[in-house]
């Protein structure tokens, strides 16, 4: 199913419902079916794969032209429609490498943005079925992390960031011998809900978030000695972002 722990931590994304958020999905949580022979099916447009046929296994000029219409409509109803069909395509193995290669993760990921809460689902969904795949599942992680610093930026989506159940391995993200971009992220996602809970005066007070959850991962006492150990780190921008971070933590 998943690949390594170090690189199936979490999955897709936060979904975001009635003010609060939704959860964060783990990547070795996607759905496998069986191998399939793929079916060819005759030429159709963008809009017709979208038809409700969804158990056909569509070939790579037939997912480029369904990422192509995901990327250009604003229609909610055909965005959906093209999420389920793409999630259910995403399932197969070959599938799942080829919407990668055709630049598709992204665009399925920037959907998870969308106001309509049902595309949200159908995009997490596809996202879910697509990190099954070991490569996939690094850019999903970047695609996931771009999404947790913009909701980190705002105050009023902290709580429901912080309450959300992790599995511990979010934690390897901390390690030295992560990427640059990877660290300095999740350096900046600590440090904007930090800042966030200080304007909320959540710092001064008992906090009331379970065991298993961000908040408790993010300051527990291995977090903040892997954040510590940081300051080592041969490259002087994490270096520098680790400096400002420690004399808050």
């Amino acid at each position: 199913m998943g690949g390594p722990r170090g690189a199936g931590w979490v999955a897709a994304g936060l979904l975001l419902g009635a003010g609060a958020c939704y959860c964060i999905y783990r990547l070795t949580r996607g759905r496998r079916r069986g191998d399939r022979e793929l079916g060819m099916r005759p030429s159709k447009s963008a809009e017709d794969l979208t038809d409700g046929s969804y158990d056909d296994v569509l070939n790579a000029a037939q997912l480029q032209k369904l990422l192509y219409l995901l990327e250009s409509t604003e229609d909610p109803v055909i965005i959906e429609r093209a999420l389920i069909t793409l999630g259910n395509n995403a399932a197969f193995s070959v599938n799942q490498a080829i919407i990668r290669e055709l630049g598709g993760i992204p665009i399925v990921g920037n959907k998870i943005n969308h106001s309509n809460q049902s595309i949200k689902e159908k995009a997490l969904n596809a996202l879910n079925n697509l990190s099954v795949n070991v490569e996939n599942q690094i850019k999903i992680k970047v695609q996931v992390l771009k999404l947790l610093l913009n909701l980190s930026e705002n105050p009023a989506m902290t709580e429901g960031l912080l309450r959300a159940q992790v599995d511990s391995s979010f934690l390897s993200l901390y390690d030295s011998h992560v990427a640059k971009e990877i660290l300095l992220r999740v350096l900046t996602l600590f440090q904007n809900i930090n800042n966030c809970l200080k304007i909320e005066g959540r710092l001064a007070v008992q906090p009331t978030f379970t065991e298993g959850s961000l908040f408790f991962l993010l300051h527990g006492e291995e977090c903040t000695q892997k954040i510590k150990a940081l300051v080592d780190h041969h490259d002087a921008e994490v270096k520098e972002k680790v400096l400002t971070i420690i004399p808050k933590i």
